[in-house]
């Protein structure tokens, strides 16, 4: 299969379960998002603050403390 870069940096494809996938010039998987326009916005996203350093991402915790 031909791979079509996208801004000459990193190309996407649709997974067989309707997901898209984009990977980078070597091949190394990058996102995962619903749709095609998804996935190649977000890479773009992720791709520019990777280059400029990460410098105002926040990491959120998935847990929930205390008793129910």
């Amino acid at each position: 299969m031909e791979k079509t870069f996208i801004d000459d940096a990193f190309y996407v494809e649709q997974k067989r379960w309707g997901t898209w996938q984009s990977y980078d010039k070597e091949g190394n998987g990058l996102l995962t998002s619903l749709t095609e326009t998804q996935c190649i916005s977000a890479t773009r996203w992720y791709l520019k603050k990777k280059q400029e350093g990460f410098d105002d991402v926040q990491v959120y915790e998935g847990v929930v403390g205390g008793k129910l």
